[in-house]
């Protein structure tokens, strides 16, 4: 579904973010991008759908390189790639329904964009996914009232409601207590599961990546340098793609995360 072929993104300082990426992602599957800061994990989710401009490369889905395409052409793709961010990108003073259906935005005309007038189906969607991720008592809401936790569930929603092929996440977890991240990546897997829906999860936490994503890619200095299942995060593998550390004692959480997940 997704194909990255030497996808390439040199900054005019010329340092490179990422070294001619080759990466297949098949439909409904999820994989989280592992790795140190500045290993290129933002950028490659960013070249994607574009936000920042790849270099050279492409970047195809189903067959369709999003690198070629034209301002037009580009807005109607990026209404099959979700994005959920890392400080949730909500508009605060907008309630939580607002905020949801906001990810319509690509699909109506200006004025009823403008105006806030959305069919009776999109909004009939919207509470749907509210239901889903236990926050339909809250669609009255002001975005500015929600906790870390509420405000990505909002930001899920957003991006679900796009009816996307293909989710690119972004630090999901990055702003949220240790419990709460656990329930986001475990929704987030959820749902993917349930739409048959593909995925990338940039994510820093490697026990929690081990704990719910069953394919893990590694990157260092722009360069995938472990692509595979999360039980091969050996601490060897682990030194190449971070250093030197105590890998043991990860590997270790890992292990008591997966008994107090299964007792839950």
């Amino acid at each position: 579904m997704l194909q990255l072929r030497k996808l390439t993104k040199t900054y005019k300082t010329g340092d490179q973010a990422l070294k001619a990426i080759d990466l297949d992602v098949p439909k409904g599957q999820v994989l989280a991008l592992i790795g140190p800061s500045g290993a290129g994990k933002s950028t490659m989710i960013r070249c994607i759908n574009r936000l920042v401009e790849p270099t050279s490369g492409e970047a195809l889905l189903d067959g369709v390189d999003l690198a070629k395409l034209g301002a037009s052409a580009l807005r109607k793709a990026r209404r099959e790639m979700g994005m959920i961010f890392q400080e949730y990108a909500l508009v605060e003073r907008l309630t939580v329904m607002e905020n949801v259906l906001s990810g319509r935005l690509g699909y109506v005309g200006f004025w009823r964009s403008f105006l806030r007038r959305y069919p009776q189906s999109d909004v009939d969607e919207a509470f749907r996914l509210l239901d889903r991720v236990g926050l339909l008592h809250m669609a009255d809401k002001r975005a500015d009232e929600l906790s870390g936790g509420q405000r990505q569930r909002v930001g899920i929603c957003r991006a679900l409601i796009q009816n996307p092929k293909l989710l690119l996440v972004d630090e999901p977890t990055a702003s949220l207590d240790p419990k709460t991240s656990r329930q986001i990546m475990r929704l987030i897997t959820e749902l993917c599961r349930e739409r048959d829906l593909a995925a990338i999860i940039n994510i820093h936490d490697v026990a929690l990546a081990q704990m719910f994503v069953p394919r893990v890619v590694g990157l260092r200095f722009g360069e995938i340098v472990y692509d595979g299942l999360p039980t091969g995060l050996t601490p060897d593998k682990l030194t190449e793609i971070y250093g030197e550390e105590d890998w043991e004692a990860t590997i270790e959480k890992v292990d008591g995360e997966d008994e107090i997940e299964a007792a839950e």
